[in-house]
């Protein structure tokens, strides 16, 4: 059996601090140590090994061709180990998600879910890059784009999640305000009307298409707010500054807390969806399985669909009732 007669390992983390410093005190000082106490650590180190160390000069110090000798091999073997613990310690690197969507998407249906996602991947780190432009995936290191199309402008290798519904929306306060009624949809006239701008929403955001379904093209509102990010126009819907148009599945979870109610049952469904992308670099990644299915979960278990009258728009196909659009 293989004995190693070595010294204390405290005694060489002294000897290589005061060699390296050529200095008792500095020593003492790196080590938190005093400097009678790296003194004796020294001296102790000098009597197992029964050769001095340094030469012990007025108000310095010197290493012995012993010491020299010492030096070099206990730099080395205390290198070594501590490259070895660092390694033996470290954790392993998390398991990223990047994910790309729109930052209305991302602020009012994505990231109030995403608890429970962390809470059962709790290793997985998802990372949200929310723009309104459509990015390349494996040139941008994205691993999955919830993208909101047709289905001919996604493509084939689009994975639809769920369809959309049009309605109008408003915070409890202003349907109940009796100076400005909210009875019929003539009544918009009263209220401040919350738009999209047309380079960042879908054909059916415009308050346009919908008033014209109702025959409503010629009303003037009592103004209008313009907005560039969906989450934006609903804080200032949920504020009581205005009526927006309510996408649905998106704020289903603000109807069933009554922070936006439905003033009229008319909806109008967009022929947009909200589809999952895969990049070709994800393909091998188990925590983008992970997190691909839990968003199928959390799309087939959002709202219950909500009883509505179906709008056309003139010219155009079916519409859908109020509520959750299924694949």
């Amino acid at each position: 059996m293989r004995h190693y007669d070595l010294p204390p390992l405290d005694q060489l983390e002294a000897f290589e601090a005061a060699a390296r410093f050529l200095s008792f005190t500095l020593a003492a000082d790196e080590l938190s140590l005093t400097q009678s106490a790296v003194s004796r650590q020294i001296k102790a180190l000098e009597e197992h090994l029964e050769v001095p160390l340094f030469r012990r000069l007025h108000r310095a110090l010197r290493l012995t061709e012993e010491g020299q000798t010492l030096y070099q091999a206990v730099t080395d073997v205390l290198g070594r180990l501590h490259e070895v613990s660092a390694r033996l310690r470290r954790r392993p690197e998390a398991r990223t998600v990047v994910v790309s969507t729109t930052p209305g998407f991302a602020g009012i249906w994505l990231i109030p879910r995403l608890p429970s996602f962390t809470a059962a991947h709790p290793k997985v780190d998802v990372r949200i890059s929310a723009a309104n432009n459509f990015v390349n995936l494996d040139r941008d290191g994205v691993d999955v784009a919830i993208r909101y199309h047709t289905r001919e402008g996604v493509g084939e290798q689009g994975e639809r999640l769920f369809g959309e519904v049009i309605f109008p929306v408003c915070s409890p306060r202003l349907l109940r305000d009796p100076g400005r009624p909210l009875k019929k949809p003539e009544d918009l006239r009263l209220h401040t009307l919350l738009h999209m701008e047309s380079d960042s929403a879908g054909v059916l955001q415009s308050w346009s298409m919908w008033l014209r379904a109702l025959k409503l093209e010629d009303l003037v509102p009592a103004s209008v707010l313009h907005f560039s990010g969906y989450d934006q126009l609903i804080q200032v819907a949920l504020a009581g500054q205005g009526v927006a148009l309510g996408r649905s599945p998106l704020i289903d979870t603000l109807l069933r807390q009554r922070k936006l109610v439905a003033p009229f049952r008319q909806t109008m469904a967009s022929p947009r969806s909200y589809y999952l992308i895969r990049s070709a670099a994800a393909a091998r990644k188990p925590e983008v399985d992970a997190f691909m299915a839990w968003m199928r979960q959390q799309a087939q278990a959002d709202a219950a669909p909500v009883a509505g009258r179906a709008l056309k728009e003139p010219g155009s196909g079916s519409a859908g009732s109020r509520g959750r659009v299924r694949a």
